[in-house]
């Protein structure tokens, strides 16, 4: 049975409970995560301990994993109200440098076309296929080289993206200005009034962060068949509650493929619901690598 399927034998009543938003789970789990960066943000930048250091890549792991709460926030799932999906989309795009009506409009042409070799945008950059490539990939360099590029094209030379429609163009040109003019005000902050310390609580800790996204999001679809069914084209990654949490119940990943109104909070539910039809699915992340890294050639690539 496909995800077609799965969906039309659900009833009515079953459609309704999962689908059911909160803005009070959602807020809940928005303190939690806000709650850990502010933490320790807080130990970093006071120096509280000698060891702060080792803290950096940890907060840079809570803020970039809010890269999962702006995926769900774009699907405006994270909450009952939209407003309030809306705003915080923003902040967490703007955090981790991401625009978030662009990305809307891409993550949405990635529904619809997943694992389409000539559709889904997420399929114009290759998957790493061998060790150089892995090695670059999970360095992140080319997400930021990307997103800069994008953000600067869409705020100078328009949007032409074939997934944006007209419609929404001016839109993304519009957000593209303002969040580049927020960016500039924030670097001249910084300068004049000696603000360093958003470098150490902020900055410095994504660029670390990065690499343990790219790492999570490889598993989502990486080797997966190129097929329509979402419960074939997508990965769903067995892990501890903690990363669960981290990432907004997203491991989950085949499931909000397959229902994409399923809000984060019923998705383990719902995998219940799924189990037996699913074909990719993996032990934990480390796993994952481990397969991924070994179909690589034993021959060392030229960079």
């Amino acid at each position: 049975m496909d995800h077609r399927g799965i969906i039309a034998s659900l009833t009515v009543e079953q459609r309704r409970d999962l689908t059911r938003k909160s803005d009070a789970k959602g807020l809940w789990a928005l303190a939690i995560h806000c709650g850990a960066i502010v933490l320790i943000g807080s130990v970093i930048a006071t120096r509280a301990t000698a060891y702060w250091p080792l803290l950096l890549p940890v907060q840079g792991i809570l803020i970039i994993f809010l890269f999962t709460l702006l995926h769900e926030t774009i699907h405006r799932t994270a909450f009952r109200t939209p407003l309030l999906n809306d705003c915080v989309a923003h902040v967490c795009g703007f955090l981790i440098g991401v625009q978030p009506e662009w990305f809307r409009y891409f993550h949405f042409a990635h529904h619809r076309h997943t694992q389409d070799p000539d559709k889904d945008p997420e399929l114009a950059t290759p998957k790493p296929d061998s060790w150089w490539q892995y090695v670059v990939h999970v360095s992140g360099i080319h997400i930021w080289r990307s997103g800069a590029s994008t953000l600067f094209k869409n705020a100078f030379l328009g949007c032409g993206d074939e997934f944006v429609p007209a419609t929404g163009r001016r839109k993304v040109v519009l957000e593209a200005r303002v969040i580049l003019m927020l960016y500039f005000l924030l670097l001249a902050s910084i300068v004049v009034f000696d603000l360093t310390v958003l470098l150490w609580v902020w900055i410095i800790p994504v660029v670390l962060g990065q690499p343990f996204l790219r790492l999570y999001l490889l598993a989502e679809h990486g080797r997966c068949p190129f097929v329509s069914n979402m419960l074939h084209n997508s990965r769903t990654t067995f892990t501890n509650a903690l990363i669960r949490r981290l990432a907004w119940n997203m491991p989950y990943h085949a499931e909000h493929h397959a229902y994409p109104g399923v809000p984060f909070h019923q998705l383990p539910r719902f995998h219940d619901v799924v189990k037996p039809h699913l074909t990719e699915v993996e032990e934990g992340y480390s796993r994952f690598h481990a397969n991924y890294v070994a179909k690589f050639s034993k021959e060392s690539p030229n960079p």
